[in-house]
């Protein structure tokens, strides 16, 4: 089996005490920058509370209304992308007047390492990580138009991260996602996506694994491999299939392009893919995504979002798969959840998951 690709990993300290790391090939410039920004005051900690007709957290983080919100192009050469690389007339996040990957603590974070305060059964201080990836120091790329092996060293870098944050006992469930594109409510353009780590199971983790210890306990099989295999021989909805990789349109799709990308070997989590896995991933994944923009020749909107098991205890049947979906439906017309979806959360697809497959498998070529 190939070892992995070497990748350093350079850990720093912002001004105001959030955490950065750098992560970069061989031959890259030492990152001994400082950020020389003043220290701001820490963020306001959020608070957890529990709806006790439903027994789910909503996280209330009301200092967020202040974060950077889609700067114009005007504001952006004036004032800096905040993610882009500090120059000698303006200091941004990233200190390095260059970087390949970066993950930092959230300015404007939901939940904290440090959150505090009285905790009663539906109230709890906004424990967690909010956390930064930045994909590339390319302000004007996306994640569809980087090399394979930019997007191996950001699947290194997610898969590191997650190890790093088992170590946090008070943790229980890590999202890795992407948001691309105004109409998901993208705030900043700069090519990014972030990682959540919740002191709880958010209620769709819990409904997939629900329904995958059911499945291993009446078959002792992988629910999630078992549906992209039968997804395999039937075709129709099928995108590609690799060696180590199936990715399909689901179904039932609830929205009008949606993806599921599984390896084909039982995984949990990122931190446990191979060498072989990773770069089969880094060569498909950016693929799916033009086409996906192929559709209707433009960039799509869509939401990527890893699932995998929890961070810690046992998760029978649990497995690792990317999920992305786009909420366009139309060259001029969007998805939106409305009254079934966001009040019942009974979706309704305008395209036939069949037909939307048939879309992307051309747009594939």
């Amino acid at each position: 089996m190939p070892a992995w690709p070497e990748v350093r990993r350079t850990d720093a300290v912002m001004a105001d005490g959030r955490s950065l790391a750098y992560y970069d090939r061989p031959g890259a410039p030492p990152r001994d920058d400082i950020d020389s920004r003043p220290r701001d005051e820490a963020a306001p900690e959020s608070q957890l509370r529990r709806d006790p007709l439903t027994g789910e957290w909503a996280i209330i983080a009301g200092h967020r209304q202040a974060r950077t919100f889609q700067p114009t192009a005007q504001e952006t050469r004036t004032h800096g992308c905040p993610l882009c690389p500090s120059t000698p007339d303006h200091a941004t996040e990233i200190p390095a007047a260059d970087y390949q990957v970066v993950i930092f603590d959230n300015r404007f974070p939901s939940l904290t390492r440090t959150a505090a305060g009285m905790e009663t059964a539906d109230e709890r201080p906004g424990i967690g990580r909010c956390q930064v990836v930045c994909f590339t120091d390319d302000h004007d790329a996306h994640l569809a138009d980087l090399g394979d092996d930019r997007v191996l060293l950001i699947v290194q870098a997610w898969a590191d991260t997650v190890a790093r944050l088992r170590e946090d006992s008070r943790l229980v469930s890590c999202l890795v996602f992407e948001n691309r594109g105004a109409e998901i409510g993208v705030t900043m353009s700069h090519p990014h996506g972030q990682v959540y780590a919740y002191p709880f199971l958010p209620p769709r983790e819990r409904l997939l694994l629900d329904a995958a210890a059911r499945h291993h306990a009446d078959t002792g099989r992988i629910l999630a491999l078992d549906v992209a295999d039968a997804e395999a021989r039937d075709g129709v909805r099928l995108l590609a299939a690799t060696d180590h990789w199936t990715a399909h349109v689901p179904r039932a799709a609830r929205w009008p392009f949606e993806m599921r990308i599984t390896p084909r070997r039982a995984i949990t989590s990122l931190d446990d893919l191979n060498a072989d896995e990773a770069a089969d991933f880094a060569a498909l994944y950016p693929r799916l995504l033009r086409a996906l923009d192929g559709v209707y020749d433009m960039r799509m909107p869509y939401v990527a979002a890893w699932h995998q098991a929890p961070l810690a205890g046992v998760a029978p049947g649990a497995q690792l798969f990317l999920e992305v979906f786009s909420t366009r439906r139309a060259p001029d017309r969007l998805k939106y959840p409305a009254g079934s979806e966001s009040a019942a959360g009974v979706w309704i697809n305008d395209i036939a998951p069949e037909r939307s497959a048939a879309m992307l498998r051309e747009a594939l070529g």
